[in-house]
């Protein structure tokens, strides 16, 4: 019922606006009649608005515009010609549509008026017949003063519309205020530095109430940029139905929470992820009705979207009653991909196990099809939400279901943040990812550290929590064995928590996030930078990337970008795991699957040319794309389509992209290399999948790569 009662809603405020334009419409259209674009405008609104308020139950506002709609169609179809009569007519249709709308808007129904002489009417004209019905004047004349008093508050109250209460406002223009309200706020800061030392009660009170104002508006200006969770979620039982249907499967899906608000910025951030984590839920997650049966479940599926706020972020969680995660298969999938070994997967507990699907190129599909299977994609997810300060975690229930719950900022641009100084500098820290503080003088600070494996920890109510030394991760030198105070940071980083120790605490402040400079975004221990309230500089520290540097948080998902090149140059008798490719018109190649980062897609239209060569913006970064066809020499691909099939390599720092005609398949398998002859850009040949492949040499083809490499194909 609150759908029905917003879809309402938004059909008064349209049908509004379009009434004030339709007036301005019709009467421009009296002095030149032969305007066929502004007849055409018209006949559409009009038609809008017959068909949603056919769509709503609306009976009788319907019957109004559909005679009206007739009489514009002909008119748009040259068989009538346009009078001064045809004009009133319609103007007198627009004003009993916006007298319905006001009798919606207040009642919820279109109320009891009778407009068949007006329906009548339209029909004659739109008969091309005389009219039978004199023109409405604008206003009667009032005989008495009470009559006229009268009608003016009736006629001020069919005015007072659902339109006078919204606006709509370019998305670029609040853009531009949520900037201007952030460097608002920066100079807020820096007027309350100077109130700290300054008594005057007349300044100090001035800039209280700056303070204040600065926050109101911040917050007002705010909630314009905030949007209902539910404007992603719209899509979603759609794309459930089609992907069940394709699967063989019943699934139904409840959403709660719809009405949780996010940053527009973030809301765009998460819809693809959103998305990607509904079609695994379908594909892997729930079972086939059979496969229920036999499990003792209903043969239809569920599926839950879950949205709340909890502790300043919003948690979003996709749960399914489906088969749970398989981990004995995923421990087994990633010691076969080698992304682990087995001693690193035994060790491993279940949830880590189940995080292993984050895992770049990893996949327990058995076949490929067209909505899994080639391990591409929950890495995307996981980095997707990360990038927005957001964190991932997957929940299995093994034989019962899964849920996937995601936590990120509400939003973006002004974040409340701990600033901390070290080697001279402050630097900013999220308070998302805060937990406490805790500082230690005397003799106890120094006796209450802890080494376990040469890496310091501290016991926190009897949990030993690893210490991180802010000064030694920024390569200034240690300081945990250095003075005899010690302030260590407590904060959560994935699902760990650890110590950053700093040389000092100063305090809590709004700050405004501005981006880092190109050059410095592969940087993984910031996150971005803010000016203080002095005007000075300080870089905001990635919790996450510095948790990471400082090996606190597995690595793992980095391991699997970059399996060891022993374990991917084993010998030739071992069984690996490797991408099969199809370059120019029929030529078949392999690489090693642990080359692989990602397997991408982009449209040619993203394309750009730097440096002489062919580059896509990716991720952040500039990658230069490499025709794999044109390195080696072979006939390239005469069907040039859309898309371009792209392998990204990772190495050293550098992201390359490999331009393919076509990513046939991930297989494992025996790999006997035969060196017979000796081909630039080839380390040898192998069957493959019954079929003769060339292995690649994907440093020869990098290296080799000519300034133009898409000029003719792939």
């Amino acid at each position: 019922m609150e759908d029905n009662d917003e879809i309402v809603q938004e059909f008064l405020v349209e049908s509004h606006e379009n009434l004030d334009r339709l007036d301005q419409d019709l009467v421009a259209l009296e002095r030149t009649p032969d305007d066929v674009e502004t007849l055409s405008s018209i006949f559409r609104t009009i038609h809008t608005i017959k068909g949603t308020c056919g769509f709503l139950g609306f009976s009788r506002l319907e019957s109004v515009t559909h005679v009206g709609e007739g009489l514009l169609s002909r008119l748009r179809d040259r068989e009538l010609v346009l009078t001064a009569d045809m004009v009133s007519g319609l103007l007198q249709m627009v004003d009993a549509v916006r007298g319905m709308l006001a009798t919606i808007q207040s009642c919820g129904d279109e109320g009891d008026g009778d407009y068949s002489a007006l329906v009548d009417e339209l029909g004659r004209l739109q008969r091309g017949e005389q009219p039978a019905l004199a023109a409405v004047p604008a206003a009667a004349p009032a005989t008495e003063a009470g009559e006229l008093v009268e009608a003016l508050q009736t006629q001020a109250e069919l005015r007072t519309s659902v339109s006078d209460h919204t606006i709509r406002v370019d998305v670029a223009l609040l853009d531009k205020l949520m900037n201007l309200v952030g460097e608002l706020v920066l100079a807020r800061n820096r007027v309350l530095q100077f109130t700290r030392a300054d008594s005057d009660p007349g300044f100090v009170s001035t800039s209280q109430r700056l303070n204040l104002i600065t926050s109101e508006l911040q917050e007002g200006v705010m909630k314009t940029r905030m949007q209902p969770v539910g404007t992603v979620w719209s899509k979603f039982p759609r794309v459930v139905r089609d992907l069940a249907l394709q699967c063989g499967k019943q699934v139904r899906i409840e959403m709660e929470g719809e009405d949780t608000e996010l940053d527009k910025t973030i809301i765009e951030a998460i819809k693809d992820p959103l998305t990607h984590i509904i079609r695994n839920s379908v594909d892997h997650g729930v079972e086939t009705p059979d496969a229920r049966i036999a499990a003792g479940k209903p043969p239809e599926g569920l599926l839950v979207l879950r949205a709340f706020h909890e502790g300043g972020q919003v948690n979003i969680e996709v749960s399914d009653d489906g088969a749970g995660v398989d981990l004995e298969r995923v421990r087994a999938r990633a010691v076969e991909r080698l992304l682990l070994t087995a001693d690193q997967a035994a060790r491993l507990s279940d949830r880590e196990v189940a995080n292993l699907i984050f895992l770049p190129g990893f996949s327990t599909a058995q076949t490929i099809t067209n909505v899994s299977g080639r391990g591409v994609g929950m890495d995307v997810v996981k980095t997707s939400i990360e990038k927005i300060g957001g964190t991932v975690d997957l929940q299995p229930r093994p034989g019962q279901g899964t849920t996937l719950r995601i936590r990120i900022p509400l939003t973006l641009a002004i974040i409340p943040a701990l600033i901390v100084v070290t080697g001279g500098d402050r630097y900013a820290i999220p308070q998302v990812n805060l937990l406490e503080l805790v500082r230690l003088e005397g003799p106890q600070a120094m006796a209450a550290v802890e080494r376990i494996d040469q890496t310091p920890v501290y016991r926190l109510r009897g949990n030993l929590l690893p210490l991180v030394d802010l000064r030694h991760e920024l390569g200034l030198g240690p300081l945990i064995e250095a003075g005899e105070v010690l302030n260590i940071v407590v904060l959560q980083a994935d699902d760990r928590q650890f110590g950053l120790v700093v040389e000092g605490v100063t305090d809590t402040e709004e700050i405004v996030v501005k981006p880092l400079g190109h050059q410095l975004k592969g940087i993984a221990t910031f996150a971005g930078a803010t000016i203080m309230g002095d005007g000075r500089l300080a870089l905001i520290l990635d919790v996450l990337g510095l948790a990471q540097q400082a090996k606190v948080v597995s690595e793992n998902r980095e391991r699997g970008a970059h399996a060891g090149s022993a374990a991917a140059d084993a010998a030739d008798n071992d069984t690996q795991a490797l991408v099969v490719l199809r370059v120019g018109a029929d030529t078949r190649v392999a690489l090693p699957l642990s080359q692989v980062a990602r397997l991408e897609e982009f449209p040619r239209g993203l394309v750009e040319r730097s440096g002489g060569r062919d580059v896509v913006q990716y991720r952040g970064q500039i990658m230069p794309l490499v025709s794999v066809a044109r390195a080696l020499g072979v006939p390239p691909d005469p069907a040039l389509p859309e898309l371009l099939q792209v392998v990204v390599h990772q190495e050293d720092g550098r992201t390359v992209g490999l331009v393919v005609s076509e990513i046939v398949d991930i297989v494992e398998d025996r790999v006997v290399v035969e060196r017979s002859g000796h081909q630039s850009g080839m380390l040898g040949s192998a069957v493959l999948q019954g079929r003769v492949t060339d292995l690649l040499d994907v440093q020869a083809v990098v290296g080799a790569a000519p300034a133009r490499v898409l000029a003719i194909g792939a």
